[in-house]
């Protein structure tokens, strides 16, 4: 009952914090919006075409509904790692999807002095959004072939870290050929960013996402079991190889669709997970799962605020103040719960 009510009143509290992350995340920037200005505007009651509702529902908005997704898919999809793994440091890149991705997409800039005709068909607009899903889907396909084939789990970690491996030297001779321009472009989408996306991309976006969490859903009571290894959970019933077929397909789908509209982001997967375990004191799945999602969002909403200085037009890379804010929380918090806090 204690802990029954410890948890209700974290999720309240992470539920408040999140709806105030959100308005927060809106009103500031370049342009800092009154957060009364922000709520009117959200439902419907804003000034009609003024400069403030026009900033709101065209750029604010969409990329903070972009943090959202992202921050919740990527640690749902650390926690499914790291479960089925059974390894801390597992993440949603572990498979190869983000390496699959970024090996495309330096093929698309990189390679375009080489092979011209790859720059020419790529060059739309969803250019390096379908390389990228290009290079993660066929990644996904190899990883599910290995996983049909391979009984050891460890196995299929060990060919995602030597794809990641492979994919990185690939990119670096490509860099040794490119010039200054090219570079700076690829430098760019690996830094990630949240912003520049369309509606219509925010609903390919956070569609595919809410498919891949709706799979992962289905594997929260095997995750449990997984815990203590592939043959206890067998002992109780649990069709094991279904099951990491399962948790794989459904990290593919949200990692590899992330990492398409928003470059590879890094920290978020790896770390949340840890913060809500710490939190929470517990190892249930049931718990951690709808946990991670309200975490991870606002823990990306944070990073997505820093990014953006106030009162500024400019703008911090992503992926730098995921690493930056999120590792230095991380290591204080481990250590809090060394000296006992957390028991």
């Amino acid at each position: 009952m204690l802990y029954t009510k410890r948890y209700t009143l974290i999720f309240i509290l992470l539920g408040i914090s999140l709806v105030a992350l959100f308005l927060v995340n809106i009103s500031l920037g370049s342009v800092s919006i009154p957060l009364k200005e922000v709520f009117n505007s959200l439902i419907g009651k804003g000034a009609s075409k003024s400069a403030w509702e026009y900033i709101i529902i065209n750029y604010r908005l969409p990329k903070a509904l972009t943090a959202i997704i992202v921050g919740m898919g990527l640690s749902i999809s650390g926690l499914l790692m790291q479960t089925l793994f059974r390894n801390p440091l597992a993440g949603p890149s572990v498979l190869g999807l983000s390496s699959g991705a970024s090996l495309m997409v330096a093929i698309v800039i990189l390679g375009a002095g080489i092979v011209p005709a790859v720059g020419t068909f790529f060059s739309s607009s969803y250019g390096l959004v379908l390389a990228s899903t290009f290079g993660s889907l066929l990644v996904l396909l190899a990883v599910l072939i290995v996983a049909q084939r391979l009984k050891d789990t460890m196995a299929i970690l060990i060919v995602g870290l030597m794809f990641g491996s492979f994919a990185g030297a690939i990119v670096g001779v490509l860099s040794y050929f490119s010039n200054a321009e090219q570079l700076q472009k690829y430098t760019f989408w690996a830094l990630g960013s949240l912003g520049n996306l369309s509606w219509e991309n925010i609903t390919i976006l956070w569609g595919a996402s809410l498919l891949g969490l709706a799979i992962a859903v289905t594997c929260i009571k095997p995750l449990n079991a997984m815990l203590l290894g592939e043959r206890y959970a067998k002992s109780l019933g649990i069709n094991f190889s279904q099951t990491r077929f399962i948790i794989i397909l459904a990290t593919s789908i949200i990692t590899g669709c992330i990492t398409a509209f928003t470059g590879p982001i890094s920290f978020i997967g790896i770390a949340v997970p840890h913060i809500v375990k710490l939190l929470f004191k517990t190892s249930s799945h049931l718990v951690l799962f709808w946990a991670t999602l309200l975490a991870g969002a606002a823990i990306m909403l944070v990073c997505d605020t820093v990014t953006q200085w106030p009162g500024s037009s400019f703008v911090l890379p992503i992926n730098g103040i995921t690493s930056i804010i999120g590792a230095p929380i991380v290591i204080w918090l481990l250590f809090r719960k060394k000296k006992g806090v957390f028991s």
